[in-house]
């Protein structure tokens, strides 16, 4: 074990990944000597070579038109979007090719090997295209996996199973994390699996479901819900795509309560999905209306980021309602 915060986490996982199989690939804007705008991919060029990692130009939807080229011909590539605001000019060749070139075949051709890594979220300050949440944009879509990590060893074990899993995958990175997130992570190869979403913490009088970022805004929720006797069950979704409609299900099913926080806007989030999902599953269980805590439908503000983000103050209050319903 060696204490990381999550960048170096994601740094150890690609630099893993490269060591063991010289099919793996990583290239982006600045990912090279310059390691990336936030440094995720330092020294991997150094000890890699120009032909392992490189970088590209500013044209993300060439950076995933090369990346589904190179993962159809037998390649490991994974590619960076600078940022998750900058992946929409890569959409087209997302969701029209990336995951839909083995149903289009038959299988007879694929481009399961690709990982696509982004920087989500706000929290640092970053104004309109340096903030969004665009997960649900592709939840929408059959072929993709979405992975988001909450912690450094989460981060390196998710992203290894994302560069190894058979199937295109985007894996958001909660950037405002990058280096207030520490922890012990294992320094040699671990992967976690996708699809399974983690009960952090067992309760039993509410259900609390997030992923990324938002599940340190859910323990410091937890913590002051707790305070008044509120028996609180947190669940980490690690997955949003497939997502664990099982293991979210059985723990409503037992506490009958149910707050889903997100950063995305409220119109059209995930969250909407899962309570849908979700009370269709437990209809017959459910004390309250399933609640969602998320971000403001506007466009996302510099000034007022503070009042845009559902705090932990917000969720604290859907605690409360839900629990006083």
């Amino acid at each position: 074990m060696t204490e990381m915060n999550m960048l170096q986490a994601i740094n150890s996982a690609l630099d893993t990944a490269m060591a063991e199989n010289e099919r793996v690939l990583c290239f982006g804007e600045d990912v090279g000597v310059f390691g990336g705008v936030f440094r995720a991919t330092s020294n991997l060029q150094q000890k890699y070579g120009k032909a392992r990692c490189f970088n590209t130009p500013l044209v993300e939807q060439g950076i995933i038109g090369f990346a589904n080229g190179l993962a159809a011909q037998g390649s490991v590539p994974v590619a960076e979007i600078q940022f998750a605001d900058y992946i929409f000019p890569a959409f087209d060749q997302i969701v029209n090719e990336s995951a839909k070139f083995r149903y289009r075949s038959g299988n007879l051709f694929n481009v399961g090997g690709l990982t696509i890594r982004a920087p989500y979220g706000g929290g640092i300050a970053g104004g309109l295209y340096h903030s969004q949440s665009p997960e649900a944009y592709f939840a929408h879509t059959p072929g993709l996996k979405i992975v988001v990590p909450r912690n450094p060893h989460q981060a390196k074990g998710l992203l290894l199973g994302a560069i190894h899993d058979p199937n295109p995958t985007l894996f958001f990175e909660p950037k405002r994390l990058y280096r207030a997130s520490v922890g012990d992570v294992p320094d040699e190869d671990y992967r976690l699996p996708l699809g399974e979403a983690e009960v952090i913490k067992e309760g039993t009088d509410i259900t609390l479901l997030g992923w990324g970022a938002q599940m340190e805004v859910i323990q410091q929720a937890v913590e002051l819900a707790e305070k008044e006797g509120i028996s609180c069950e947190v669940i980490d979704l690690r997955t949003i795509l497939p997502w664990d409609v099982e293991t979210v299900a059985n723990s409503v099913l037992k506490t009958g309560r149910l707050v889903v926080t997100h950063e995305a806007p409220l119109t059209g989030g995930f969250a909407g999905e899962i309570a849908a999902t979700i009370q269709d599953r437990c209809f017959l269980y459910l004390e309250s209306p399933i609640a969602r805590v998320t971000g403001m439908d506007t466009p996302f503000p510099l000034v007022l980021e503070k009042e845009h983000l559902p705090n932990h103050l917000k969720v604290y209050e859907a605690i409360r309602a839900s629990v006083e319903f």
